[in-house]
């Protein structure tokens, strides 16, 4: 996997991966920023939701579950200190569709918390609390 991240201005950076795709990051106001892209931070947790997500999908689809909607809320706490890592990460998995069993959407969530979730694996073995629930809803 490759990836560039390139100096724009202020402190604002594009990064491009190696599949060709762009995103821009940039800081606040009070940090030389204009606001204009995500903060690097906010890309790792989007990075561990996409992930997660990307694998609850999956692991459904294969049961033969009939999903129509997906969605993982994060939220996180990060230390008051420097580096201001993450001390706490919670996903929360709202799933919709059809005639869901609640044990298969949780055995989803398990799957890829603790088998499958590369980023979120990464993170937790590095000292960061993350944690997992969620709701189905049936459509």
């Amino acid at each position: 996997m490759q990836a560039t991240v390139k100096w724009v201005d202020g402190v604002m950076f594009v990064g491009e991966t190696g599949s060709g795709h762009a995103v821009v990051m940039d800081g606040p106001p009070d940090h030389g920023g204009r606001n204009i892209g995500m903060r690097p931070m906010e890309m790792l947790l989007l990075g561990v939701g996409g992930c997660s997500s990307f694998d609850v999908v999956q692991i459904l689809q294969k049961g033969r579950n009939h999903i129509v909607n997906c969605v993982a809320e994060i939220s996180a706490e990060r230390v008051d200190a420097v580096p201001s890592v993450f001390s706490k990460i919670h996903l929360h998995f709202i799933v919709s569709g059809k005639n869901l069993n609640p044990a298969t959407v949780e055995r989803a969530v398990k799957l890829s918390a603790e088998k499958y979730c590369s980023a979120s694996i990464m993170l937790g073995n590095a000292g960061v609390d993350i944690t997992h629930d969620f709701e189905v809803i049936e459509v």
